[in-house]
């Protein structure tokens, strides 16, 4: 029997089954991936800069906590900080904070649009950062395009 307080439980991904967290982490992924199509789409209507805002960086927020599930809360965050991952991550939290700041606060579209391009490129530089040798082989390949 497990004696734990509810908040242990929910911090340690050991506590849910195998298949639970696969469900959940597969439920968040396709739900940003999702939201960050509906965004795309609704770019096109008026005023729908807005909306793409917000469901581009809830698709990213999604996508995020699904690895939560895979790798638990905690484990996570100790990985999102380790010193390689360090300057993606406060780039990409920075650029989704910024990107609602943007169109509700300060309501410049351009802004809007220029983190959520950040927040892009922020995200999938620390995504490669799970895949060895991935970044050294985006950089080589740049290297030689430009160059």
């Amino acid at each position: 029997m497990n004696y734990r307080c509810g908040t242990c439980l929910v911090l340690d991904a050991s506590t849910l089954s195998f298949g639970t967290r696969v469900r959940w982490f597969g439920i968040c992924f396709v739900a940003g991936i999702l939201c960050s199509f509906l965004g795309t789409a609704l770019l096109w209507l008026p005023k729908g800069i807005k909306l793409f805002a917000v469901f581009y960086t809830l698709g990213n927020i999604a996508a995020l906590a699904s690895t939560c599930f895979l790798m638990g809360p905690l484990k996570q965050l100790k990985a999102m900080f380790d010193p390689k991952r360090l300057v993606a991550t406060i780039v990409m939290l920075l650029c989704l904070i910024l990107t609602l700041c943007a169109v509700f606060w300060w309501n410049k579209k351009g802004l809007a649009m220029l983190f959520c391009i950040l927040q892009f490129l922020a995200m999938t530089w620390y995504s490669l950062s799970y895949i060895p040798f991935a970044r050294d082989a985006v950089i080589k390949c740049f290297s030689s395009c430009l160059g």
